[in-house]
């Protein structure tokens, strides 16, 4: 069955879990929000959101330098304990996120940062797109919500796809760390240089060079 957005958010809130997981439980707990919560439980993706309120102030700095020098990632990773942050696995990840930020050019790590007037600006931007498609006013402003969704999708980090495996979000791929490592974790900050940003160039497909480094 279909689940309304607001729905799906609101068991997001509750649960930790990643949006993807919340649409599915709410769909196989035909809307109902209480099953849908033990739902997650039961397959563990709920566990994360026992853990989000601990403070994490452990942690790494990752770095992540593209063949040649020209791009250039540091993301700040944060976890609970010192011991955690050493570990292979917690490593592994945070090269994974600098690599995939490395890729994929997020502007922000979450919506919440997203500057309020950039985001009623792409507003009035995918109104007259809207408009000029043709589509009844009345309906504008829903497609518009719609729409602004995409946006964060594609530049707030934890939104994005996992280059590494699409069928996931980053939120998702932190969630499961939290379950799998046991710890609060949180993807704090992160700076991404690119040789020439800003002056005129070649366009090169990064996503694929990433890509082609990662499976050598």
């Amino acid at each position: 069955m279909a689940v309304d957005a607001k729905t799906v958010k609101e068991l997001r809130e509750k649960t930790g879990a990643g949006m993807l997981d919340c649409k599915k439980a709410l769909e196989e707990a035909g809307g109902d929000l209480t099953k849908a919560i033990e739902l997650l439980r039961e397959k563990g993706l709920a566990a994360a959101a026992n853990k989000a309120g601990r403070i994490a102030t452990e942690g790494v700095v990752e770095s992540y330098i593209h063949a040649g020098g020209r791009i250039g990632v540091l993301v700040e990773i944060n976890c609970e304990t010192d011991f955690v942050a050493k570990t292979d696995q917690f490593k592994d990840f945070a090269r994974d996120i600098a690599m995939h930020i490395a890729a994929m050019s997020p502007r922000y790590v979450r919506r919440e940062e997203v500057p309020q007037e950039e985001i009623e600006k792409e507003k009035e931007i995918l109104k007259a797109q809207a408009l000029n498609e043709g589509k009844p006013e009345k309906i504008v402003e829903k497609m518009v919500e719609g729409r602004i969704g995409k946006y964060f999708e594609e530049f707030c980090l934890l939104e994005q796809a996992f280059v590494k495996d699409p069928d996931k979000t980053i939120s998702q791929l932190v969630n499961e760390k939290i379950s799998t490592i046991g710890e609060n974790i949180s993807i704090r900050r992160f700076v991404r240089y690119e040789l020439g940003e800003g002056m005129e160039k070649k366009v090169d497909n990064f996503v694929e060079e990433v890509m082609s480094q990662v499976n050598k």
